[in-house]
């Protein structure tokens, strides 16, 4: 199997609710009011008042007992966003043109948070009867898992609707060796620019990559070089002893080698990321490229060195990848069931 393959098929708590920390966004940012989507914070405000917290009470109790949960959340969120807007289409099962649908696609299969999505539906189906859409319970489960992780909580504009549609081939989503002018022209497509993609790749300091995902970095990178030079030594020495070379074990062990994304902070959602790109500790190839690249590393020196510029600009991007292509008014539906259309 060549590093093509096995790139597709491998594609993809420090503070209790009481103590409850708000990022300061302005208001017309995170409400959208400039942005003619609809979306605004405070939607369920008299429909369901009480849906972010059940979210973040369903959230928070499932991350005691996971606390690799944010990043999963985080991972599912954005899926769902970059493929063809935030409107919840990686959540269906199937579909009425019986298509394979996006969760069934090789880029989709370590995704995982489904269930948790399911119970938090569920519950808010009690309470507020086909009132919140799967789509924003994705965008409010996201924020919590990013409080959870270490940074303020923010506001979130809702009113998406949940699409009826889903299709495996819709999705498209990079991989680590696709290159950096196409990756750029990805997210400038889905209105996301240069400077806000390297703050959401900051969600890659909490969160673990498959071994698939970068092992030819140590081992085959190019036929006269077969480690890359870019890679620190010393960590390439470290990653080689959970990572053998490729195809040297069978394809079921081989799938559950990972490796921690941040090797120092795991579990924070920090910028940390950004000193390990600058130490030459990115597991990723498109991610190292940031540091090198004249459109990108200036951004990335200046995470590094001023933790707060990172904490605020996550949370302004966050907000701006939640509005992608979503569906508002009488588009789309208020599924019943997060899986399954009505």
């Amino acid at each position: 199997m060549d590093i093509m393959d096995r790139l597709m098929i491998t594609t993809a708590t420090f503070f209790t609710l009481c103590i409850i920390i708000t990022i300061i966004v302005p208001w017309s940012e995170a409400a959208g009011e400039s942005t003619g989507n609809g979306l605004r914070v405070g939607f369920y405000s008299h429909s369901c008042p009480n849906v972010e917290k059940i979210v973040a009470d369903i959230v928070s109790k499932a991350h005691q007992d996971d606390l690799k949960l944010p990043a999963a959340l985080i991972r599912i969120f954005s899926h769902d966003c970059l493929v063809k807007g935030c409107d919840a289409s990686i959540l269906l099962d199937a579909t009425a043109s019986h298509e394979p649908v996006e969760k069934q696609a090789q880029a989709s299969e370590m995704l995982r948070g489904y269930e948790l999505i399911d119970e938090i539906k569920d519950r808010v189906e009690q309470e507020c009867p086909q009132t919140v859409s799967c789509a924003d319970i994705l965008a409010f489960a996201a924020r919590e898992a990013v409080f959870l992780a270490g940074l303020p909580r923010h506001m979130v504009p809702a009113g998406r609707r949940d699409s009826r549609t889903s299709r495996a081939s819709d999705i498209t989503i990079p991989n680590p060796t696709t290159p950096f002018d196409e990756i750029i022209d990805y997210f400038s497509r889905r209105g996301i620019t240069i400077d806000e993609m390297v703050v959401l790749s900051g969600a890659h300091s909490i969160g673990i990559a498959h071994c698939s995902f970068f092992d030819y970095r140590l081992y085959t990178f190019k036929k006269d070089q077969p480690q890359d030079p870019a890679l620190n030594a010393s960590y390439a020495t470290e990653l080689s002893k959970t990572c053998p070379k490729p195809n040297t074990l069978n394809p079921a062990e081989a799938k559950q080698k990972a490796v921690e994304l941040d090797p120092t902070t795991p579990l924070v959602l920090d910028n940390h990321h950004y000193l390990n790109l600058l130490q030459g500790k990115a597991l990723l190839q498109s991610d190292q490229t940031m540091v090198t690249d004249p459109r990108t590393s200036r951004l990335v020196q200046q995470f590094a060195s001023d933790p707060q510029s990172f904490a605020r600009r996550f949370a302004k991007a966050m907000i701006k990848m939640g509005r992608i292509n979503v569906l508002t008014g009488n588009v789309g539906e208020i599924r019943k069931n997060c899986r399954a259309i009505n």
